[in-house]
């Protein structure tokens, strides 16, 4: 057997294994498997009754899993390439489905995160401490969210209040002199409810090159929201969260705050008619030293207006939003500003076991015009358990600041670069039953204009064109299964992504993922592991720069050893594997090298909860 079939006999053999271990095990309620989602559709619904690939990752998840850092949460799930230039806090990109590392949209809360400079969300500055629930949702979805949701979006919801009052503390340690404190307090009194809580992280890192020095990362994270339900339905509430501090890089270090506020006011006006009204900020700021010193900030203002009208088992959605990008910065940009305005709506319509979902949305950019995307996509349900479902929906990628406006040495934005267009089809196959569950989607995204940087070889002078085309297409497979005893959940991804100009592979894309969660559950305690593997990959676009694949083994136990307390231990990348996933060039000699990822690493910690 080839070294690289061996990840995908792996999960083959994993997820036919699944419906075996399940039929010896007792039985558990359905909707553990079958949770509710909001980000597939503009309102709630079941995964099972979704139209779109979802992936749903619960707090009990999160908490046996001990995520390091947000994109662990990610790695190798249905669908998605996580690329990053070191462990702890260094720059991160998640292509979904094969889309650009721009072409993600990422919302905490509804409220949208990005660097408007850049294009590419803080994925490494999020503290997974703070978050209870991501939902991943794979396939273009601007005509629900607008530009950018190219491979899909990622929704992380914040830590929400349980009933009565409540509080934790936890202290963790671990390798590379990591030290890490989390505290919080939370209550709900009738229709209302609180909760503060806030995280503080500091590392001594690794080195991201062979030979280098280590690399360290400081982070402190605060969250704090308030909510109150109506008693004749709807509500109000407001969530501000923050995320500050210092990482270091080879060449220098960058202060970094991330902020996001929200407001939202949601209103029953009839039994047939609900309204929701929600403003939101998000800033993105970094101070850079070192080689290349540059202060880049960025702010993102929102002000969103949903309508959702029902007529028997159908149901109407129709909104407008506006926005307002503005950034600043050592950096001269031609325009600092741009606003956009958009309308939107959807139908979910239901006729027994079909249903039909339509959408449609416009966005006027005082940039780079208009953008009209649209969605239509149907399922069926065969029986009680199996489903089959098809779509065909339009997106785009928004020019960013620096692809349009940015003047440094070396490089002049392009105000002339057009917006990215695609194209996507899927069809998909499920089934869920009392104990597990499985899925198969088969896509295919058709991508215009591809924003590409291109330079002039004797000057070295450099800009963006639309050059080029690229064609991905894959098939993602998934399965689990849940009971009082065990918790399995198996993922295989494969794609072939395509620059249709030069027949290249896109870079930093691995072609085959694979993800397995298992964690074995007694009364006071439990034991879990986590396998991933990826193929290889290459990355620049001239396919020049091969990087390996590799495999991961983490282990970890929880225990419950007193009432209110607990205590986890976790082994990271037990074979001790230093593998890259992006490479970069020395800011002196500019010789090319790779960043490394943690070897072996370990974390301990324990927490106490208390409740009134």
């Amino acid at each position: 057997m080839s070294s690289k079939s061996f990840p995908v006999v792996l999960a083959g053999v994993s997820l036919a294994a699944l419906p075996l271990a399940v039929m010896a095990q007792s039985d558990t309620q359905a909707d553990a498997l079958d949770p509710i989602v909001v980000t597939a559709t503009l309102g709630p619904q079941t995964v099972g009754e979704s139209l779109s690939s979802v992936t749903v990752i619960e707090k009990d998840d999160i908490r046996r899993q001990q995520p390091a850092e947000f994109r662990d949460l990610l790695h190798a799930q249905p669908g998605v390439n996580v690329v990053s230039d070191g462990s702890y806090g260094k720059t991160t990109s998640v292509f979904l489905r094969g889309a650009g590392s721009a072409g993600t949209v990422l919302l905490l809360d509804g409220i949208r995160l990005r660097s408007a400079s850049a294009g590419i969300p803080p994925w490494q500055f999020l503290p997974p401490e703070l978050i209870e629930r991501v939902e991943l949702v794979r396939g273009a979805k601007s005509s629900l969210y607008g530009a950018d949701a190219v491979g899909g979006v990622v929704q992380a919801f914040t830590l929400e209040p349980e009933a009565a009052r409540q509080g934790w503390v936890e202290l963790s340690g671990g390798s590379h002199s990591l030290l890490e404190s989390t505290a919080g307090v939370a209550g709900r009194e009738g229709r209302t409810g609180f909760l503060v809580g806030g995280v503080y992280s500091d590392t001594d890192g690794t080195n991201l090159r062979a030979g280098g020095e280590d690399k360290g990362f400081r982070n402190a994270g605060g969250l704090a929201k308030v909510s109150h339900r109506f008693d004749q339905g709807g509500g109000a509430g407001v969530t501000v969260f923050q995320s500050e501090g210092n990482t270091e890089f080879e060449g220098g270090d960058t202060d970094f705050l991330v902020r996001a506020m929200g407001l939202y006011l949601e209103a029953v006006a009839s039994d047939y008619w609900r309204t929701r009204i929600q403003f939101s900020e998000s800033r993105d700021e970094q101070d850079t030293f070192g080689s290349f010193p540059s202060v880049f900030d960025t702010l993102h203002r929102s002000a969103r207006w949903e309508n959702t009208l029902t007529a028997g088992v159908h149901e109407f959605v129709v909104g407008t939003e506006a926005t307002v990008d503005e950034v600043e910065g050592t950096s001269q940009f031609s325009e600092d500003s741009r606003t956009n305005t958009a309308v939107f709506g959807q139908a979910r319509l239901n006729f027994g076991p079909t249903d039909v979902m339509a959408s449609a949305r416009l966005d006027d950019n005082e940039a780079y015009g208009k953008e009209e995307t649209g969605g239509l996509a149907l399922g069926h349900q065969f029986d009680q358990a199996h489903r089959a479902r098809v779509s065909y929906a339009t997106s785009f990628r928004a020019p960013t600041f620096n692809d349009l406006y940015l003047q440094v040495p070396f490089y002049t934005g392009n105000p002339d670069v057009d917006p990215e267009e695609g194209q996507m089809v899927e069809i998909g196959v499920s089934g869920r039953y009392s104990h597990w569950f499985w899925d198969v989607a088969v896509y295919q995204n058709d991508v215009d204009d591809l924003i590409t940087f291109v330079s002039d070889p004797v000057t070295f002078e450099g800009t963006v064109e639309n050059v080029e085309s690229a064609r991905i297409r894959g098939i993602e497979l998934s399965s689990g299964f849940e009971t009082v005893n065990w918790d399995v959940n198996a993922a295989i991804t494969l794609s072939d992504t395509e620059n249709r100009d030069t027949g290249a592979r896109l870079p930093r894309r691995s072609e085959r993922n694979v993800r397995l969660d298992v964690d074995r559950l007694f009364d006071q305690w439990s034991v879990g592991a986590s396998v991933i593997a990826e193929s290889d990959r290459y990355n620049d676009a001239a396919n020049n720069s091969r990087l390996p694949g590799y495999g991961t083994l983490d282990l970890r136990a929880a225990w419950n050893f007193l009432p209110g307390w607990s205590a986890q231990f976790k082994v990271d990348n037990v074979l001790d594997r230093r593998y890259t996933t992006s490479g970069g060039f020395d800011s002196v000699t500019f010789e090319p090298f790779d960043y490394l990822a943690a070897g072996r690493t370990y974390l301990a910690s324990i927490r106490y909860d208390f409740r009134q």
